[in-house]
């Protein structure tokens, strides 16, 4: 394996941003895969006030290797001022799926 796997999470403020998103996402090889989570309520603190809102959570199966470039394209797609963009370490996992998210984010 050429770059280790990880998962990106971003929410979105809809489904159709969400697909809109993960479609550009795996089609540009940034991501192997995007699953959608619907029905995500998000509690956060926005300029001073208590914000509630309902959300599509991405899970971006992704490598190392593509991390700045998936950020870079999150940041000029995603409508909100600061989408939110955390990275997790996958730090197991099958041996046959890890070499597909490796082979289908190589960048050419």
């Amino acid at each position: 394996m050429s770059s280790p796997p990880c998962i990106a999470y971003c929410t979105c403020p809809d489904a159709a941003c969400a697909e809109r998103i993960a479609t550009l996402l795996v089609k540009e090889g940034l991501a192997a895969c995007v699953s959608l989570l619907p029905g995500a309520t998000s509690f956060y603190l926005w300029e001073g006030d208590l914000c509630q809102d309902a959300e599509t959570l991405l899970m971006i199966k992704t490598t190392q290797a593509r991390l700045h470039a998936l950020e870079a394209r999150i940041l000029t797609e995603h409508p909100y001022e600061v989408p939110e963009f955390i990275v997790v370490p996958v730090i197991a996992g099958s041996d046959h799926y890890l070499e597909w998210i490796d082979t289908c984010t190589k960048s050419t």
